[in-house]
């Protein structure tokens, strides 16, 4: 396989970390911009409903320009937005800064699936896909304590500048190891639309969006929790977002390997079901911290577990759509966290981060009746029944 896909994922990871990393540290952008935590959160909600809406649209509109071109002025204007993100002086600024990342972030994520999957041969190609999606998970997963750990040594600016650093070394690397590749025909956005007509696709885009959005409203304001609820410090939280991205990475790998043994299906169920438990769980074991970690760790472990099952599930369903899914699933997934945040938010202004978990665990029991709806049996029509008969 072309080593350059690997590439591809250490930029998709350092696009990933933006969405979150600022996660953790809400209290401290609240209080340096006097706003709310809920003002705040939406810091995190803005980006996400911006990078799922803009992402299919700019592949679109930047259909005929050459590849490596596109990808060094996308980097270039993530760049510029994660400056201005550390520089913001003003919570509208933070907020102009954060959709321009989103914006140019979607656009390099999107290009890096694409790239990958051209570079490499036929049978090598879901894995590229795989790999590159693994430096977006990965991304997700320890964007907050990486965002936490630099914060809280220096202050919230700190992880923004560490980004656009990170972000030069990638412009680098594209420079000098990625060579010119001529636009790839983009399909259109009512093309993309018009597969969710089948019910399977549907409602399995759907269990990602709702799936997300429970899992947010609890984790995009899991600082404020820690410290109510627990009476936790601010280092003890940095350790406590350790654990959650240490078992959160190993959730992937058991999701896949549980869908490999049992089934997808099996599999999506298994952790919807026992994620909505973990959730309702945690709120009655804050007063034991060790309980709580326990309890906690199957929580991030199961909340990107679903991830691997859930995209063979809709390769599954529809192998001859299986780009346009994963790219649709990726935009369900960020609508699902711009939700999830948006509502935690409302939460938090209008009653208590307490209610955080259980209004989380509500929406990922509606997840799991969509997931049980995308794989009930279509019934057999009468002429289907007789046609089957005579066969």
């Amino acid at each position: 396989m072309d080593k350059r896909v690997y590439l591809f994922t250490v930029v998709s990871f350092v696009v990933g970390m933006v969405e979150l990393i600022i996660g953790g540290q809400l209290d401290l952008v609240a209080a340096d911009l006097h706003v709310s935590l809920g003002q705040a959160g939406l810091l995190i909600t803005i980006f996400s409903l911006v990078y799922a809406i803009s992402a299919p649209i700019l592949l679109i509109a930047t259909a005929k320009m050459e590849r490596k071109k596109l990808i060094l002025l996308s980097l270039c204007v993530f760049f510029i937005g994660n400056l201005l993100s550390a520089l913001s002086p003003t919570y509208s600024v933070l907020m102009l800064a954060r959709i321009i990342s989103a914006i140019s972030g979607s656009l390099l994520i999107v290009l890096c699936v694409t790239t990958a999957s051209a570079i490499v041969s036929v049978q090598y190609r879901a894995r590229a896909i795989g790999i590159v999606f693994m430096g977006v998970s990965g991304s997700l997963v320890l964007g907050v304590p990486i965002g936490l750990a630099l914060g809280n040594a220096f202050n919230w600016r700190a992880p923004f500048i560490f980004i656009a650093i990170l972000t030069i070394l990638s412009m680098v690397g594209v420079y000098f190891f990625m060579g010119k590749f001529p636009p790839k025909p983009a399909i259109s956005i009512s093309a993309q639309l018009q597969t969710l007509k089948n019910r399977k696709i549907f409602f399995a885009q759907l269990t990602t969006f709702l799936f997300m959005a429970g899992h947010l409203t609890l984790y995009g304001y899991l600082t404020p929790f820690l410290k109510s609820e627990l009476g936790l410090s601010a280092g003890s939280v940095s350790i406590v977002y350790l654990i959650f991205g240490i078992a959160a990475v190993s959730g992937g790998g058991i999701g896949g390997y549980l869908s490999d043994r049992i089934g997808t299906k099996k599999t999506i169920l298994s952790v919807i079901i026992a994620f909505a438990i973990s959730l309702f769980i945690l709120p009655y074991t804050t007063f034991s911290l060790p309980i709580f970690l326990g309890v906690m760790f199957i929580w991030s472990m199961l909340s990107w577990a679903m991830t691997p099952a859930l995209q063979s599930y809709l390769i599954e369903a529809s192998p001859e759509t299986a780009d346009i899914q994963q790219s649709l699933n990726n935009s369900a997934l960020h609508l699902g966290i711009a939700f999830g945040s948006m509502v935690g938010g409302i939460i938090i202004e209008r009653s208590s981060v307490e209610l955080n978990p259980t209004i989380g665990g509500v929406f990922v029991l509606i997840a799991l009746c969509s997931a049980a709806l995308s794989m009930k049996r279509k019934r057999k029509t009468a002429t289907e029944i007789h046609y089957s008969k005579a066969q």
